[in-house]
């Protein structure tokens, strides 16, 4: 019955509209600080900008505050899986002011893909965004883990639309953990929270091979856990830790 409810486009409406306009009150009524704002400020500034930004799946909430929305600024656009709850999703994401595209890997069953989620056409419409210019933010670790560990999609993705990658974190006094396995975290009003960007990572070359694709994806899964215990920190709260490292065979089993 609640499954049912669930995939009623309505409901989803409604309470997909309702979750962004709590995602928004808690941005008005928490006291930001806001670390390395100047790195992203030159791509609020152009209307050509090209910026695929990562943001960690159980951090997804607040992604809105990490961004300029307004009449002259890029727009923002989210990839949002087509799960039952990604139609939550996407009107929470469309509440706060953002565009979406709808898109997931494909669910496998004993070692076979049997059901595709749109996945090819996400990444070819993000290409084509980030191309025409724009921000594309994406959750590496999603939708299914390693918890907080960076996939090598997000990386081929700016490797084709040769744009920069940046890491995006949140974190706030006033929250609540979910024992999930990406430990969602969702914020509560009136506290005090923290903003962190890192540097603009460059994509890797058109021409790149394995080796240059790794060391890109290394760096941008530091970055992201540095900023992301960096936010942790400022507010005072425990960090939380991403889930074992995997080696290079099991990632491309699980890369998107």
């Amino acid at each position: 019955m609640l499954k049912a409810l669930l995939r009623n486009p309505a409901v989803q409406f409604i309470l997909g509209r309702l979750i962004g306009i709590y995602m928004q009150f808690v941005g008005w009524t928490t006291n930001w600080r806001r670390v390395n704002q100047a790195a992203v400020e030159p791509f609020w500034a152009r209307p050509d900008t090209r910026l695929l930004c990562g943001v960690w799946h159980g951090r997804f909430f607040l992604t809105h505050k990490l961004w300029a929305f307004g009449p002259k600024r890029p727009k923002a656009t989210f990839l949002i899986s087509r799960s039952r709850e990604g139609g939550l999703v996407v009107q929470a994401a469309r509440q706060v002011g953002s565009d979406v595209v709808r898109g997931s890997a494909a669910k496998a069953k004993n070692g076979a893909q049997v059901q595709q989620k749109g996945g090819r056409e996400a990444t070819l419409e993000m290409i084509s965004h980030l191309q025409r210019g724009g921000m594309v933010a994406i959750t590496p670790d999603g939708p299914r883990g390693p918890r907080m560990r960076v996939k090598i999609g997000a990386v081929q993705v700016a490797k084709m639309a040769q744009t920069p990658l940046m890491g995006l974190a949140w974190s706030t006094t006033h929250r609540i953990v979910f024992d999930s396995w990406d430990r969602f975290v969702l914020p509560l009003p009136f506290g005090r929270g923290a903003l962190v960007w890192s540097d603009p990572i460059d994509p890797p070359r058109p021409d790149a091979k394995r080796e240059e694709m790794e060391a890109v994806r290394a760096r941008f899964e530091a970055e992201m856990l540095r900023i992301t215990a960096e936010a942790d920190r400022l507010v005072g709260v425990e960090t939380i830790e991403p889930a074992p490292a995997v080696n290079p065979a099991e990632r491309e089993a699980l890369a998107s």
